[in-house]
């Protein structure tokens, strides 16, 4: 993004967190890394009717089958979602953050494909479908927002379908953490090098195509070379550059301040 873009998208992201746009700004704040959208818009998106849930972990939020009416949206904690086999095996296809909406794709696509389950502890702003659908007929650059942020949403999973096809165990590891890393700093109010991933190697195992004992062992490898730390059940990294290193990443897929985008 050029240097003039980049200071107004920040602009924007400021005058959302001065505005206080209530527990729709997070979504605004995700918005505005990809899209360009007035004071107007900002504040018609945090005027959508909504009520907030909290959802323990484990919790199921949708089921494939459903059909949906309402979209929500993260306000904290991770969510994923995930594909079962007729074996009962499961993959998690996303991972979701805070700032993300968990459903968009029900505005045009009525029947749930998957589940989307909590990680942790989260809480979750409920929005009706048709307030959403009404909005985007409304306000094309909101109209815009919603179809660039489906269409960012297929770009992870194709990189994500690439890190489980064709890179090795610890570059796909480091990969993801990269990724995770990058875009719970897109929404972030300070940017930090630091972040933890709530995530087991069991739950890591579903996600990456490998099994608990083989991401053991590149976790271990990770936390000799001083890129993570592991002061609980879950990852804390500590090294950024490290990860993008062995993993060779780029975050060109994540289309952030993308100025075709914007």
């Amino acid at each position: 993004m050029a240097s003039d873009d980049r200071a107004s998208t920040l602009w924007m992201v400021e005058h959302t967190r001065r505005m206080g746009l209530g527990s729709l700004s997070i979504l605004i704040r995700k918005l505005l890394n990809h899209s360009r959208l007035s004071a107007d818009d900002q504040s018609a998106i945090a005027a959508l009717p909504h009520s907030v849930r909290r959802v323990e972990a484990g919790d199921t939020i949708l089921r494939e089958g459903d059909r949906a009416d309402i979209c929500p949206v993260l306000l904290s904690g991770f969510v994923y979602r995930q594909k079962v086999a007729s074996d009962g095996g499961r993959q998690i296809v996303a991972l979701k953050l805070p700032g993300d909406a968990l459903d968009f794709q029900s505005i045009y696509l009525h029947v749930a494909d998957h589940d989307v389950r909590a990680l942790t502890p989260a809480h979750l702003a409920l929005v009706p479908l048709t307030a959403i659908e009404q909005l985007t007929v409304a306000r094309p650059a909101i109209a815009r927002a919603v179809l660039v942020d489906i269409l960012i949403e297929a770009s992870i999973a194709r990189e994500w379908l690439l890190n489980i096809g064709r890179r090795d165990a610890l570059a796909r590891l480091a990969h993801l953490l990269c990724e995770l890393h990058d875009r719970a700093n897109d929404i972030a109010t300070e940017r930090t090098g630091n972040f933890n991933v709530p995530l087991t190697q069991e739950q890591l195992a579903d996600l990456l195509g490998l099994t608990p004992v083989h991401i053991n062992r590149m976790v271990r490898k990770l936390e000799q070379m001083g890129a993570i730390g592991r002061p609980s059940r879950s990852l804390t990294i500590l090294n950024f550059p490290k990860l993008a290193e062995i993993s060779n990443f780029s975050s060109a897929y994540l289309h952030r301040g993308d100025p075709g985008a914007a």
